[in-house]
């Protein structure tokens, strides 16, 4: 089990860092351990663009008060990405490269000396395209070299008392699409609508699928099961993404599992080659 002083130790090995900062559980503890191992000379940077979720900036800045690193946003735009855009399995790097870019120029003039991110030593086991982005910026992933896996970000978000603690994962709006649908600000926005509206029918682990004009809503177990016991809730569920701009609805039969478009992407070898040979 790793520990919190071996995080400690990793954050450390640089004088200074901006820390890319989502407000989820993993950034937010790299976050919390680098204001309280460099104090003044950390900062957390959140990005901003159409593919950030509603709520999702306020949450950031409450944990950001909450672990007092300081917090800053920027713009971004992976939109204007034509490889991002295009959606293939390798999105991710797109996205992240337009992220790093900002972030190391923002570093170079403030004069912090590295840059972190959120990865955990899970992460490593996934198809994440982003990380190879990271490695080409020299970004630093100190739950990695701590050997964090999440359940041990999880105990010391905990330890640390970090609002994100229980933080459902929330990867950006674009993960919603499948691969080989083109990434476009009207349809995030859609996404954004539809998972607002089932949010507000109090359903906290959620997403909503985005299959052309139909919306399909996966929920977490427990919020599935919940919305199974009776027929109403699941008529209010489908009715609340038809009301935002989707002629047909339906909620998932089984629960949300993060990671579902990578499993998919496993199953298809020669898509993934065609896109990244481009």
């Amino acid at each position: 089990m790793s520990s919190l002083a071996e995080l400690e130790a990793a954050v450390a090995r640089a004088p200074s860092a901006v820390v890319a900062f989502s407000g989820g559980v993993d950034s937010s503890v790299v976050a919390a351990v680098a204001a309280r191992v460099l104090g003044p000379r950390a900062l957390a940077v959140t990005a901003v663009s159409p593919a950030l979720a509603t709520g999702e900036l306020d949450g950031a800045r409450a944990v950001a008060a909450a672990v007092g690193v300081e917090h800053r946003t920027i713009g971004t735009d992976e939109l204007a990405r034509e490889g991002y855009r295009r959606n293939g399995p390798d999105r991710c790097y797109h996205c992240k490269t337009e992220l790093y870019d900002r972030l190391a120029m923002l570093a170079a003039t403030a004069g912090f000396a590295a840059l972190y991110s959120g990865a955990n030593v899970d992460d490593l086991g996934d198809w994440r395209p982003g990380l190879r982005a990271a490695a080409e910026h020299n970004v630093r992933h100190p739950l990695v070299e701590a050997g964090f896996t999440k359940a041990d970000v999880r105990r010391v978000a905990h330890e640390l008392h970090v609002p994100s603690a229980d933080k459902p994962a929330m990867p950006c709006l674009a993960s919603r699409l499948p691969y080989g649908t083109a990434v476009e600000p009207t349809v995030l926005a859609q996404i954004d609508r539809a998972e607002r509206a089932v949010r507000a029918l109090g359903y906290r682990e959620l997403r909503v699928r985005h299959l052309g004009i139909r919306g399909l809503v996966e929920l977490g177990d427990e919020d599935l099961a919940r919305a199974r016991r009776t027929p109403a809730a699941v008529t209010a569920i489908e009715d609340a993404v038809r009301a935002v701009g989707y002629t047909d609805s339906q909620l998932a039969a089984s629960s949300l599992r993060s990671g579902s478009l990578n499993r998919l992407r496993r199953s298809l070898p020669i898509v993934e080659a065609r896109h990244q040979s481009k």
